[in-house]
């Protein structure tokens, strides 16, 4: 069902689309609209599920209905995307398989477009493969290079988003910790929040907030630095980020979680980006088969670990 009335379209959400966040819902569907006006159609409440107020975060159902309201897409030719970013996108990606696609995404480059940015990762996606339905299964934080899961039907991404809420998708990171991790292993099961501190969000543990569960395994110790991998066992904002800060070990060059002090610091190293890369996910194909995807670390974040050891 797809009715309009006075510019606004009530759209039932098909089988295909079961499991897809909102937000990701309606950037399918808008395309071209900065993610931050999508942000805050949501927030004003001109969006709504089944008559209903909802979140960016709302996992949709077969059968839902959702109100989407008049838009203005920005004109088309804005917001270019230069070749260069084409072709660098286009030699990134590392799976392309029935369906699923799994890009080595650079650091720097945002997944979405929106504030003040034309242009993110799904767009370029989209622009490759111009002929297939190309939606966000995860996401990563700019600062983040690795694996980034996409699907490019609907059929695979109503098993992808399955996977997800089942919690059988799974990803792991290589770190850098601003410290020395005491244990081979350590488990941070601590819930997650969001605050506001000087008109910027940030997330913090907080009892009163989400379930958050990361696990830190200790591959390398260094000189007041632990050389890391991070498994994730539950998918909030900003999650290993936070889970390190509150070790105590926060990301090398993390700017946002981070002592000022220690961020000069790094950047004293020649270190210009976080330290944080998406090297593996794991899922499932359409043929029930496990897939392992691998990104290498980036020369940049190698060349940094040759210097400190």
């Amino acid at each position: 069902m797809n009715k309009v009335s006075s510019g606004v379209s009530l759209v039932e959400v098909t089988e295909d689309r079961a499991g897809q966040r909102l937000d990701n819902f309606l950037s399918a569907r808008l395309k071209g609209l900065p993610r931050s006006v999508i942000y805050r159609i949501i927030r004003t409440g001109q969006v709504r599920v089944n008559g209903g107020r909802a979140k960016p975060a709302t996992r949709l159902e077969t059968g839902d209905i959702v109100r989407v309201p008049p838009a203005k897409i920005r004109e088309t030719g804005r917001g270019e995307i230069p070749p260069a970013v084409v072709q660098l996108i286009d030699r990134s990606i590392c799976y392309e398989e029935q369906g699923v696609m799994v890009l080595d995404k650079p650091a720097g480059m945002a997944v979405h477009g929106g504030s003040g940015l034309a242009w993110g990762v799904v767009d370029v996606v989209r622009k490759i493969r111009p002929d297939l339905n190309v939606d966000l299964v995860h996401r990563l934080d700019r600062a983040t290079s690795g694996c980034l899961l996409l699907a490019l039907n609907g059929d695979a991404l109503r098993e992808l988003n399955g996977q997800i809420n089942d919690n059988q998708v799974e990803k792991r990171y290589l770190c850098l910790l601003d410290g020395k991790l005491k244990q081979d292993l350590v488990q941070v099961n601590e819930p997650i929040g969001q605050f506001e501190r000087s008109g910027q969000k940030f997330m913090r543990v907080d009892p009163d907030g989400k379930p958050a569960h990361t696990t830190f395994h200790l591959i390398q110790n260094y000189t007041g630095y632990s050389f890391s991998e991070a498994q994730l066992h539950t998918g909030r904002t900003h999650q290993i980020r936070v889970h390190a800060a509150h070790l105590g070990l926060p990301l090398a060059a993390d700017d946002r979680y981070s002592p000022a002090v220690r961020q000069k610091f790094w950047k004293t190293q020649g270190l210009k980006r976080m330290f944080l890369h998406a090297h593996q996910v794991n899922f499932y194909t359409a043929d029930g088969e496990q897939q392992l995807v691998s990104a290498p670390l980036p020369v940049e974040l190698s060349r940094l670990l040759e210097k400190l050891g």
